[in-house]
C-alpha cells in the first residue's frame, strides 16, 4: 500500500511539473493531491512502534515534502511558478526513494521522549533551507536572464519572466533563511543534548557534526553580513548555496555514503 502511495505521489509531482502555467487551478489541485499522498506514505513509517526511521532517503523525502508545502503557500502570495518547475521534479524523485532505501530503525529510549521533536525540527530546518536554495538558484537564473536579454524562451524561461522583481525575491529569500537559521540553531542545540543522552558525549566530532556546524556558521555569517554590511546579490546567493551544500553533506550526504556505499546502519 505504501509503495503504491509513493509511486502515485511521484507521478502526480511529474504531472504537476509539465502542466502549463495558465492552468493555475489544475496545478494547485494536483500539487495538493501529490502532497497528501506523499505525506500519507511517508510519515506513518517514520514514527512507528516506539522507533524513528533514519536514513538519507527519508530525510530527503521529508525535506521535499515540506518544500512543496512551502512553495504552495508562497505561490498563493507571489508568482513563483518557476519554483514549481524546479521543486516538483526533485519531489517526484524524492517520493520514490524511501521504498528503495528504507534506512534503519532507531528505538526511541524512554529517557529521551522528546527525541522525536528533535527529528521534526531537524527535518523542518533542512526543508526550509532546501527551499531557500531553490530560491537562490532561481534568483541567479533571473539575474542572468536580465543581463543576457535573450529573446529565447522555454518552459522555464517563461516562468522566470513572470516571477516578482529581484528585490522582492531577495526579501523572500532572507525571510526563508532567517526561519531556517532559527530551526537549524534549535537542531544543533537539541542534537548536543540528545547526543549526550544517547551516546554519553555532549558532542561527537564526526563529519556530520562538523558539516552541520559549518553550515550554521555560514548562515550566521550571511545574516550578520546582511544586517551590518548590507550583503546582497551574488554574495548572498553564494553564501546560501554554500550553507545548503554543507548542510546536505552533514546528514543526507553522510547517510548516503554509509547506507549505499558502505552498507552500514545507524551511526
Amino acid at each position: 500500500m505504501q509503495l503504491t502511495l509513493f509511486i502515485a505521489a511521484a507521478i502526480l509531482y511529474a504531472v504537476c511539473t509539465l502542466l502549463p502555467s495558465r492552468q493555475g487551478a489544475a496545478i494547485s489541485t494536483v500539487t495538493a493531491g501529490a502532497w497528501a499522498l506523499h505525506g500519507a506514505a511517508l510519515w506513518p513509517d517514520v514514527f512507528a512502534h516506539g522507533t524513528v526511521r533514519v536514513g538519507f532517503a527519508f530525510m530527503l523525502s521529508a525535506a521535499l515534502w515540506i518544500s512543496v508545502a512551502a512553495y504552495w503557500i508562497e505561490n498563493r502570495n507571489f508568482a513563483l511558478d518557476g519554483m514549481r518547475r524546479m521543486v516538483m521534479p526533485f519531489a517526484a524523485l524524492a517520493a520514490i526513494l524511501p521504498p528503495l532505501f528504507p534506512g534503519s530503525l532507531m528505538p526511541v529510549q524512554e529517557q529521551s521522549p522528546a527525541f522525536g521533536w528533535h527529528v521534526v525540527v531537524a527535518v523542518l530546518a533542512y526543508s526550509i533551507l532546501t527551499i531557500a536554495a531553490f530560491h537562490a538558484v532561481l534568483m541567479a537564473m533571473q539575474e542572468a536572464r536580465l543581463h543576457t536579454r535573450s529573446a529565447r524562451t522555454g518552459w522555464l524561461g517563461t516562468a522566470i519572466d513572470q516571477m516578482p522583481a529581484l528585490l522582492t525575491m531577495e526579501r523572500l529569500l532572507f525571510r526563508l533563511i532567517g526561519i531556517g537559521f532559527v530551526l537549524l540553531s534549535l537542531t544543533v542545540l537539541s542534537g548536543i543534548v540528545f547526543s549526550e543522552q544517547l551516546f554519553g558525549h555532549a558532542l561527537r566530532w564526526n563529519h556530520k557534526n562538523f558539516f552541520a556546524l559549518l553550515s550554521w556558521v555560514l548562515f550566521a555569517a550571511l545574516l550578520a553580513g546582511r544586517r551590518w554590511r548590507g550583503w546582497r546579490g551574488k554574495t548572498a546567493l553564494r553564501f546560501t548555496l554554500a550553507g545548503f551544500a554543507t548542510l546536505a553533506l552533514a546528514y543526507v550526504g553522510s547517510r548516503f555514503v554509509f547506507e549505499v556505499v558502505l552498507h552500514r546502519g545507524f551511526v
